[in-house]
């Protein structure tokens, strides 16, 4: 019996700059199949990566009772685990930030 290794590419985060947010963009607007930007876009914080590719975005957004989360964005060739990381991931840097970007919504 043969046993056939399978290598999986791990996911890399960093923080969103304004260099990222074109890609940001038409990432959203392709998922979507729009070609305008809402509010559900927020505002980008966080990205994963795969082979050097966005595949993934935390975003800023206001909840129906007008407090700051976050949403998550992916591309279809990200996986249910992938998918679950990278949230835990964008939660913990949430949590962690004390900014009042993260947390107060008319500032």
């Amino acid at each position: 019996m043969e046993t056939i290794a399978q290598h999986q590419e791990q996911l890399q985060y960093a923080e969103v700059y304004i260099s990222d947010m074109l890609a940001l963009r038409n990432m959203f607007l392709q998922i979507h199949n729009t070609s305008k930007i809402s509010s559900d876009f927020g505002i980008p914080f966080l990205l994963a990566k795969k082979e050097n590719q966005i595949v993934s975005f935390a975003t800023l957004i206001l909840n129906r009772n007008g407090k700051i989360s976050f949403k998550i964005w992916a591309k279809n060739t990200v996986s249910d685990q992938e998918k679950k990381n990278f949230y835990s991931k964008a939660e913990n840097e949430f949590n962690r930030k004390k900014d009042p970007n993260f947390r107060d919504p008319d500032s």
